[in-house]
This record gives C-alpha cells, sequence and structure tokens, in this order.
C-alpha cells in the first residue's frame, strides 16, 4: 500500500488558517497585547500624535482670533454682521451639524480627507460665532480676555504635562460642577426675565470658567496617555475637537465676566 504524497503548498494550505490581527501586527513597535485587544505604547507614537493635534489647535485658534479681530476692529464688518443676526443662525446650525457629525460618527471623524473638512467647517463655524458675540463687547475687554485665556491655557498645559495628578480619574468631580452649572442655568432662566442679577451672572460665569479650566486639564492628559483614562492616537481629530471647545468655551466664561458693553 503506498501512501499519497501532499506538496508543501498544499500542506499550508490545509494545515494553517489565515493570521489574526493580532499574529499579523506582532512585534510591530507602538503595540502591546493583552486580553485579546492591543494598545499604543510607544513613546515616539504618542510624541507625533501630540504634535498632530496642537498643529491643528493652533491653526484652529489662529484663524478664531483672526476672525474675532475681523469682526471687533472693523466697523462695517461689525455693523452688518450685527444688523444681519441670521448669520449667526446660520453658523449656529452649520456648528451643531459638524459636532454631531464629529463627535457621535467615530468612522467619520477618523476618515480622512472628510474628518479635516469637517474640522475646518466647524472651527469657522464657531469662530464666526465668537465673532458675533465679541462684537457687542467693548474691544479692550475682548482683547483682555483673549490674553487672560491665553495665559490660563498655557499653565494649565504646562501643569497637565508636569503634575502627577491624575485628573482623568476626577470625572466625577466634573460631573458634580456640571450639574452646579445646570441648575444654575435653570435658575437664570426664571430670574433673568424679571431683571438682570449681576452676582447670579457672575457667580455663572465664574464656575464656568472653573469647569472648562478643568476639562481642559482633563482632555490635555487624555492626549499624554500616560494616565488612568487615554486617547487612541488615532482619534487626533476627536482629541483637537475637545481642546478647542474648552479653550473656547473658556473665553466665552471669561468675557461674561470681565466684559463690558460696547458704547
Amino acid at each position: 500500500m503506498t501512501q499519497k504524497k501532499v506538496a508543501p503548498a498544499d500542506q499550508a494550505v490545509e494545515g494553517s488558517k489565515p493570521p489574526s490581527y493580532e499574529e499579523a501586527n506582532a512585534g510591530c513597535p507602538g503595540y502591546y497585547y493583552g486580553d485579546g485587544g492591543f494598545t499604543w505604547d510607544d513613546a515616539s507614537v504618542r510624541r507625533i500624535f501630540i504634535r498632530k493635534v496642537y498643529s491643528i489647535l493652533m491653526l484652529q485658534l489662529f484663524s478664531t482670533v483672526a476672525v474675532i479681530a475681523l469682526f471687533t476692529f472693523h466697523a462695517p464688518v461689525r455693523m452688518y454682521i450685527q444688523t444681519h443676526p441670521i448669520l449667526y443662525s446660520a453658523s449656529n446650525l452649520l456648528f451643531l451639524i459638524t459636532y454631531i457629525s464629529l463627535a457621535c460618527c467615530g468612522d467619520l471623524r477618523r476618515q480622512f480627507p472628510w474628518n479635516l473638512i469637517l474640522l475646518t467647517v466647524f472651527t469657522l463655524s464657531m469662530a464666526c460665532m465668537l465673532g458675533f458675540i465679541s462684537s457687542f463687547y467693548n474691544t479692550k475687554a475682548v482683547v483682555l480676555c483673549i490674553g487672560i485665556t491665553a495665559v490660563v491655557c498655557l499653565c494649565v498645559t504646562l501643569f497637565s504635562f508636569q503634575s502627577k495628578i491624575d485628573i482623568t480619574s476626577y470625572q466625577g468631580l466634573l460631573f458634580i460642577l456640571c450639574m452646579v452649572m445646570f441648575f444654575c442655568a435653570i435658575v437664570m432662566g426664571f430670574v433673568v426675565p424679571f431683571g438682570y442679577v449681576p452676582w447670579l451672572h457672575a457667580v455663572y460665569s465664574s464656575i464656568g470658567a472653573v469647569v472648562f479650566t478643568m476639562f481642559l486639564a482633563f482632555d490635555t492628559q487624555l492626549l499624554m496617555g500616560n494616565k488612568q483614562y487615554t486617547l487612541s492616537p488615532e482619534e487626533y481629530v476627536f482629541a483637537t475637537l475637545s481642546l478647542y471647545l474648552d479653550i473656547v468655551y473658556l473665553f466665552t466664561f471669561l468675557l461674561q465676566m470681565f466684559g463690558q458693553g460696547r458704547d
């Protein structure tokens, strides 16, 4: 009785299965495996991720400041947007559409170039909204609040990178502060129609500035990747979106605190 010989290629086909994703990427830098998953652990990958996020964020902030300066310092543009509030409504609608698309659709915000296109539209719509709001304030107050925001952001960023305190583990505290803001907003909604209450408005603005300063530290440490919670380097658009909104809301609350109406 003779035994049939099987060719090596046939043996490979019959005796092996296609490698899994983890097996195919085994040994690649930037990954370690455990519990059936993988995470990014290469310091160079994390540094590239941080540089990419802050590069996009700087472009967003420069364009936002440019739009605010145009709407605030250029009298014809300021008068035009103040007399055409429909532009603010259109910017608000674009802001909501792009924000929901980027925040809720994970595949979309990781798909190039649509993620950057949506992020650009989001940034310009938010810049127009801020420019419209800032046009009703005194120019010196707007410049002062921009300066305060820049200093606070620099200090919070340095603290987040150097401190051993894990802000990402304080989610309960952030939730409580958000609830305090929510109830303050409800109280203001009932009180303001009967008359302006300066101290209540100041309390609400102060709480908002503190909350978004903490959110800025929280999101910065998520970006770093060496704390309890971290962001994947694939989520550079989401990280940029979070930091940008923290800075924008911090600026708006500071503007409410220190801003003065235009004469």
